[in-house]
């Protein structure tokens, strides 16, 4: 067989065999290059002179030696490279630096659970965040200046949030992110699917009511002509009934004030100046009455759970009455058997459906001509996600009917 030049590119075969690392290849020692740097030297050019000082860089391979150049630049001419910050930056800083402030959230399994909680532009999500405010910030980033982001915590000392600092939203962004303890979002939470089914027995018991008098004073010859005015009037009954929940529904929608409504403040110069917009400076404010009224009586879009140190079961059966029907939520825990024990007490509940636990799975690649292949060392554990959507269940009729 004929040798081609794509199989030798050069005559002679380099390799590393040969090399040892005996810190005497180099003869430019640290005292010369602390002159150098002296004399105003580039790292560059300080680069450059390790090379030729080097005894056994042209012995080594076009690999080898691609590898010293860029160790030498890390360390006597390093780049910096200025970033927008995101969520993903900075999930990734924490995750390898203190992974334990963040409950060992890794950046995928953060996107999964902005997915799997269907976080979107114009939603209410309601979030239990443990975890620094890494969450509340990815929401927030998430939602784009629309919508709001409650933070909720129980008792009375709110749950750090120093996260989000590090997003450097705008103060638009900053003012849709609210706090709120968990007894002020409870109190006096109407139960739409509870009313609504008490209406309904209303008026069943109304028609029968109508349809015993009937009889005792119409002729049975024309009973059938009432039997079917009886059934019209019990279909209209029903589509007036849903038409009157869907304009509540719009109405609270349309009335529901998505800001503060503060009076303007006028200052010395004459200049109205708005009180909310100072306050909307800083993250995490307080959430206003208006707000809370309108999440309890339309319920949050979706709701997000990570609280890794604490039992997740009872606070998801206390907080998923929060939502309104059919929205989903999300929990994130780095041990399966928490979220297992909660997955059992929702479907004993019957408070949702579509329950499933998901484990996140990523693995890096590197990706250099010829040299493709997995990273060394990776996170082989991203812990756990449970996802499922909020119903409105029997037994909670049954014990508003009692």
């Amino acid at each position: 067989m004929q040798d081609k030049d794509y199989l030798h590119p050069s005559s002679e075969m380099k390799d590393n065999r040969s090399l040892f690392d005996n810190n005497t290849a180099q003869s430019l020692s640290s005292e010369d290059i602390d002159a150098m740097k002296r004399e105003g030297a580039t790292g560059d050019e300080i680069v450059e002179a390790l090379i030729a000082n080097s005894s056994t860089f042209e012995k080594k391979t076009t690999l080898s030696q691609e590898k010293y150049k860029v160790k030498k630049q890390k360390k006597y001419a390093p780049k910096v490279l200025l970033r927008r910050p995101c969520s993903r930056s900075i999930c990734e800083a924490y995750f390898k630096k203190y992974p334990t402030r963040i409950g060992s959230l890794r950046f995928d399994a953060l996107c999964l659970l902005l997915s799997m909680a269907n976080v979107g532009a114009y939603s209410d999500v309601l979030v239990l965040d443990m975890v620094g405010g890494l969450l509340t910030g990815a929401v927030a980033e998430r939602l784009g200046g629309t919508g709001y982001v409650c933070s909720t915590h129980f008792g009375t000392s709110r749950n750090p949030i120093d996260i989000v600092r590090m997003f450097n939203f705008s103060s638009e962004v900053n003012s849709r992110i609210v706090q709120a303890t968990f007894t002020d979002l409870c109190i006096i939470r109407e139960n739409d699917c509870s009313s609504f089914h008490q209406d309904v027995l209303k008026t069943e018991g109304d028609i029968k009511n109508t349809k015993i008098l009937a009889e005792s004073i119409v002729p049975k010859s024309s009973m059938h002509v009432l039997d079917e005015s009886i059934q019209e009037t019990n279909v209209s009954s029903d589509r007036s009934c849903i038409s009157h929940e869907i304009f509540n529904a719009e109405t609270i929608g349309q009335s529901s004030p998505q800001t503060d409504s503060n009076p303007p403040i006028e200052d010395d110069e004459g200049m109205s100046v708005s009180s909310t917009t100072e306050k909307s400076k800083s993250p995490g404010r307080q959430a206003s009455s208006e707000l809370v009224n309108s999440w309890k009586e339309r319920g949050f879009s979706s709701l997000i759970v990570a609280a890794p140190e604490i039992e997740v079961g009872s606070l998801v059966q206390k907080l998923l009455p929060l939502l309104s029907y059919s929205a989903p939520f999300a929990i994130y825990n780095h041990c399966l058997q928490p979220l297992a024990a909660c997955m059992h007490r929702l479907q004993a509940s019957k408070m949702a459906i579509s329950l499933q636990i998901s484990e996140p799975w990523l693995r890096e690649y590197q990706v250099l001509p010829s040299r493709t292949h997995p990273h060394m060392q990776m996170s082989a554990f991203g812990g756990y996600i449970l996802s499922g959507i909020r119903i409105c269940s029997d037994a909670c009729n049954g014990s508003q009917e009692n």
